[in-house]
């Protein structure tokens, strides 16, 4: 009688330790699949990350449940990608199973799948000349493969980056290797996907979160195959199972949104180093705002820089003024309106750019100072005129606002302050014979209506295009004249030692939608703020002198990229545990803190209560993250022994906002 065979599993919980279970009658559930097994009182999918003969020393043979089924035909990774879960566990402080869990699509069937047609059906596409510089980046892109140094594609909005990857990713292609395309959002995956669809056929395809889980697995087992060759797509897409992997592109590699903001808290930019220095590819980042991380290391040549300076489809960088809102009546400017006029007798067309969705965001009473917070986050309730409800952005609670001020019943209570619909309706009010559509995660809630407003307002559809992040960065569009940043200073004094470089980079980004193919591209940026350095800076499209004074203060301040940060937060719905919790925390954390480091707080997060959740934090800094990172494994590991079950802990590595 063959000897009963044992697997090893691992399950998305906060456990950094594998289960042995029986094996499967048929003998089904190897390394890479997952199965379903019983894990405490419920059924759970577990990942099988090894096989065994023998029961574990210490265990009876009689008390190894057997697994109840097995999920999927084909492993869906091997020991190259088990090997890459956990690194991402170990340095980003979470269990094995959280890691593969996020690696991993959670589809439980193999879909149906577009794929992109083969560029010999299609009308053949102009595939423009390189310039010189676009040449020269080109080439040492190619040398650099299964080299270590690190290259960036730093060039102005509209120099040609795209194309420059793109050849790139053509050359490693042809060199028998795989392509991993980088982007920060779905709204740009569209355009990229598109060219890359265009270029390269039925080897590409696109993977995304606005997938159903069953289409990301299709294109999953299709990559691990081999027949998908490139693969576009945001964050998670740096997880693709590519065989031979030759080259990753990280497009607009600025962006916050590389970062996970659930466990694991990774960084994509991160996993792709470990990535291409484990398999040998190369990695090329590229940006026309490059972070203050990669700019530091370029500087000190640790990565390579390769300029792009001239925009290539005959426009020229955008002329910007700041205009102040002081003394405006309403939203917009005098010398904002004449220009969107202007544009519009030219036949051209306008984007106007506010980072805030809703109609008006904070309800203040002058009378008492009551103020209309949501009742599960400590945040104000946004009021969207067209739903008739004040609505939290961080929780979803609603209400309907209240037409005196609850405090002391005064008339004078009311919303203040805009967001997208108010410059909607005044838009309309002002200019009501010119075609407006506003785009934001409103009015593009149905899938693939984004991609269908962009396509309309590319080819002339409409002529003034209002919203949010979505609309600023990474899109093309060969008729935009003129750009209104509606409100500049959004995000510039929140709590957060980044907020400079966000609005810096926003400011620019947006800028750099207009005036693409034409000199006579036109940026308003109207600020409550007109002389501040940072928007005075963008408006110069000063970049050196923005990061040469925000490196200053960042090492005055002792912040990254000159130390390395990782934050510690708990949260509980009553208070009391919370500040326990916490409290708890930094007794653990002092004896364990190496030298040259110190803890920030404990404190209560800039944002205090989210959901009913009561939040606090301590940040560990440091000058180098070896010993930090063995003080947090210690912490994480000795708090977790004597916790809270009803204190939820929260570890981020390298944050990218402490709000």
């Amino acid at each position: 009688m063959a000897p009963v065979r044992y697997v090893d599993l691992v399950f998305d919980i906060p456990l950094a330790q594998a289960f042995t279970y029986q094996q499967d009658p048929a003998g089904a559930a190897s390394l890479g699949k997952r199965v379903m097994a019983p894990f405490g009182r419920r059924e759970q999918i577990g990942y099988v990350i090894g096989e065994r003969d023998a029961v574990p020393q210490g265990l009876a043979e009689g008390a190894i449940k057997p697994i109840r089924r097995v999920v999927d035909r084909a492993p869906l990774f091997d020991r190259r990608d088990l090997a890459l879960a956990e690194w991402i566990a170990g340095y980003y402080l979470c269990s094995l199973g959280q890691a593969l869990a996020a690696m991993i699509p959670s589809g439980r069937r193999i879909g149906t799948y577009s794929t992109f047609a083969d560029p010999a059906d299609e009308m053949a596409e102009n595939i423009p000349c390189l310039s010189a510089e676009q040449q020269e980046a080109l080439d040492c892109t190619i040398a650099s493969s299964g080299q270590s140094q690190l290259q960036y594609l730093y060039g102005i909005t509209g120099s040609g980056k795209t194309e420059v990857f793109l050849r790139a990713a053509e050359h490693s292609l042809k060199a028998g290797n795989a392509v991993i395309y980088l982007v920060p959002e779905i709204s740009l995956t569209h355009q990229t996907a598109e060219a890359i669809g265009r270029r390269f056929g039925p080897l590409a395809t696109t993977i995304h979160s606005g997938m159903s889980p069953s289409a990301r697995l299709t294109e999953w087992v299709r990559i691990r195959s081999g027949e998908i060759r490139i693969v576009v797509g945001p964050r998670s897409a740096v997880f693709a199972p590519v065989q031979n992997l030759g080259l990753i592109i990280i497009d607009e590699e600025h962006d916050g949104s590389y970062k996970s903001g659930n466990t694991p808290r990774y960084h994509a930019r991160q996993v792709a180093m470990r990535r291409c220095s484990t398999e040998g590819a190369a990695l090329v980042l590229g940006s026309a705002t490059p972070s203050v991380e990669a700019w530091k290391l370029m500087g000190e040549g640790v990565i390579k820089r390769l300029n792009l300076t001239q925009r290539l489809s005959g426009g020229s960088l955008p002329a910007i003024r700041p205009v102040s809102l002081a003394h405006t009546q309403g939203c917009l400017t005098q010398e904002l309106k004449e220009e969107i006029r202007k544009t519009a007798q030219m036949g051209r067309q306008t984007i106007l750019f506010l980072n805030r969705r809703g109609f008006a965001y904070f309800y203040h009473c002058p009378a008492c100072g009551f103020e209309l917070t949501c009742k599960h986050c400590s945040v104000s309730l946004t009021y969207h005129k067209s739903k008739g409800r004040a609505i939290c952005h961080y929780c979803g609670y609603q209400t309907v606002p209240p037409k005196v001020c609850p405090q002391c019943g005064s008339l004078e209570a009311g919303y203040t302050g805009f967001g997208t619909e108010l410059i909607e309706e005044e838009v309309r009010r002002t200019f009501p014979d010119l075609r407006i559509y506003r785009a934001d995660a409103d009015t593009t809630t149905r899938k693939g209506s984004l991609a269908e407003t962009l396509a309309l307002f590319k080819s002339g559809g409409f002529d003034l295009l209002l919203g949010t992040q979505m609309v600023a960065k990474g899109l093309n569009f060969p008729g935009v004249r003129l750009v209104g940043v509606v409100l500049a200073d959004t995000g510039l004094h929140l709590p957060d030692f980044r907020a400079a470089e966000r609005t810096f980079s926003l400011i620019v980004q947006v800028a750099g939608r207009a005036g693409r193919y034409f000199p006579d591209g036109t940026v308003i940026v109207q600020t409550l703020r007109p002389q501040d350095p940072v928007i005075l800076r963008a408006c110069a499209l000063d970049i050196e002198g923005f990061f040469a004074a925000e490196l200053a203060q960042r090492k005055l301040l002792g912040f990254p990229p000159y130390t390395r940060l990782i934050r510690f937060t708990v949260r509980s719905k009553e208070a009391a545990r919370a500040e326990r919790a916490m409290e708890n925390l930094a007794a653990i954390a002092a004896p364990l803190l190496p030298p040259q480091a110190d803890l920030l707080g404990p404190a209560e997060c800039p944002i205090g209560i989210i959901g009913g959740n009561y939040r606090r934090q301590l940040i560990l800094r440091g000058a180098s993250m070896g010993p930090l990172h063995a003080a947090a494994q210690a912490m994480r590991s000795r708090y977790e022994t004597g916790k809270d079950s009803r204190v939820y802990l929260e570890v981020d590595v390298d944050p990218v906002s402490l709000l």
